[in-house]
């Protein structure tokens, strides 16, 4: 084999001061460039932008309620407006109950009496609420059912729930919602919306008129325009 000329084994001494002297400036580079963002830390990333930050990453899903004007951050209790099993339009110890309007509250009484003579128990589901607790209701259906607007088809604000005014009651189950829906009128009870069978109010001219049309949901009823 013949041996390379000297030239030839001379030459990676050559070429290894290019490539120190090129690291070297590729670290001075760095260590100005970092020196330059600590002297200027109005040019370095806020700490709110981080990927982890919910303000930096995009947008997912329907935008969330405002803010709601007194909301349960605990679990309501019968004081909010809770309903034990078994609640009859009898019993004046539940708050559900008792703070419904003194007029929708006999007429649901009258209907009972009647009801039993058939075989058929009012219970209330529903009554009265409390503001934080429709609130808290209107919250979790937002939830539930993936945005405000399908929401409104089944709970209304605070601000214009019949329920919290006390002026309207959820009567179960199922027979003795049927059982309403049917006799009611004579007593001035009145089913309201077509989506919800056991959901009931005074209008005291069905005793005579009968009810009036159902809405097919709450977003058609203008009492829930705000």
């Amino acid at each position: 084999m013949t041996r390379p000329p000297p030239s030839v084994r001379k030459t990676p001494r050559r070429t290894r001061t290019p490539l120190v002297v090129g690291a070297a400036a590729v670290v001075a580079a760095i260590s100005a460039a970092l020196g330059h963002a600590l002297l200027n830390p109005s040019q370095a990333p806020p700490p709110w932008a981080s990927p982890r930050s919910p303000s930096a990453a995009p947008s997912q899903g329907p935008a969330p309620l405002p803010p709601l004007h007194r909301e349960l951050r605990g679990t309501p209790g019968e004081a909010d407006g809770v309903v034990p099993d078994g609640v009859t339009v009898l019993d004046d110890g539940i708050p559900a109950v008792a703070n419904l309007d003194a007029n929708l509250l006999e007429a649901l009484r009258r209907a009972a009496r009647d009801g039993a003579e058939d075989g058929v128990d009012l219970v209330v589901n529903s009554g009265w609420r409390s503001p934080e607790y429709q609130n808290q209701l209107l919250r979790k259906a937002v939830a539930r059912y993936g945005s405000e607007a399908e929401a409104a088809r089944w709970v209304a604000t605070a601000k214009t729930s019949p329920h919290v005014s006390g002026d309207a009651v959820d009567i179960g189950p199922a027979d003795a919602a049927e059982w309403l829906s049917e006799h009611g009128a004579r007593y001035g009870l009145c089913r309201i919306y077509r989506n919800e069978p056991w959901h009931y109010e005074l209008r005291t001219e069905a005793i005579d008129r009968g009810c009036p049309r159902r809405y097919a949901d709450p977003t058609q009823d203008p009492r829930m325009r705000p």
